[in-house]
């Protein structure tokens, strides 16, 4: 392929747009917030499996709680009924049995009493192990809508610097012969880059240093002859720089 040399060495200007293109793109999936944002879903996932377990068990205790209370309730009811029943008198034998039973019902309200005591220490400490999670849980949340809010500033910036690269490529590429960047945009897509300068005798590209048969190709190439690098198969645009 034929083109001129100032339109070889205008390649280079074109690949500038193309690596600052590239270079925008690759920014934009690798952004420090979305790994703090990954991080941050990953604890919220984990203290939100905490937070259920703590939740159950104060669930747990509530209702446990609920159950000694409706026991200690029934007692209390029964204590009523029998010393109604005692306070209006009867046989001695009446009178001993209800006697027995609501001593019976006092130990057995005390040991409710006692039991639901136990229970409502556990409840207060089951309590404060769930506001706890809960707190921490809040707080993974705020900063994974920090890390988003950061996120979406960034990419709002990245993407008016794509937009603004991508419009001033077109002049470039307009102004070029249109087989030279049919050629150098193959190339790109096939590598990542289209063209490199020639500097010092080694290819920009693949930085391997030109010598023997392949040296003397390029350096016996015209002027306006499109060489390709051997290794890499890049353009290779000469110029003063390129010391052959």
């Amino acid at each position: 392929m034929k083109a001129a040399p100032e339109a070889q060495r205008r390649l280079l200007d074109l690949q500038g747009v193309d690596t600052a293109l590239a270079k925008i793109v690759h920014q934009r999936k690798t952004l420090p917030e979305l790994a703090e944002i990954d991080a941050a879903a990953r604890e919220i996932s984990a203290l939100e499996d905490e937070r259920v377990r703590a939740q159950v068990a104060v669930d747990d205790l509530d209702r446990d709680i609920s159950r000694f209370e409706k026991d200690i309730e029934q007692v209390r009811l029964r204590k009523e009924r029998d010393q109604k029943r005692l306070d209006a008198g009867g046989s001695l034998k009446e009178v001993e049995g209800l006697q027995h039973e609501l001593a019976t019902l006092n130990r057995r309200q005390s040991e409710l009493e006692d039991a639901e005591l136990e229970l409502m220490e556990q409840r207060e400490t089951a309590g404060a192990a769930l506001a706890e999670v809960q707190g921490r849980l809040a707080a993974a949340a705020g900063k994974r809508t920090d890390a988003e809010r950061r996120r979406e500033e960034a990419t709002a910036d990245l993407t008016k610097e794509l937009e603004f690269k991508t419009a001033s490529r077109v002049p470039l590429a307009a102004d070029l012969p249109s087989d030279l960047v049919t050629l150098y945009d193959k190339i790109r897509t096939e590598t990542g880059m289209g063209a490199a300068l020639v500097y010092a005798g080694r290819c920009g590209a693949c930085r391997i240093e030109l010598y023997g048969a392949d040296l003397n190709r390029v350096k016996s190439a015209p002027a306006d002859e499109v060489v390709r690098c051997e290794e890499c198969r890049r353009i290779m645009v000469r110029t003063s720089e390129s010391g052959l």
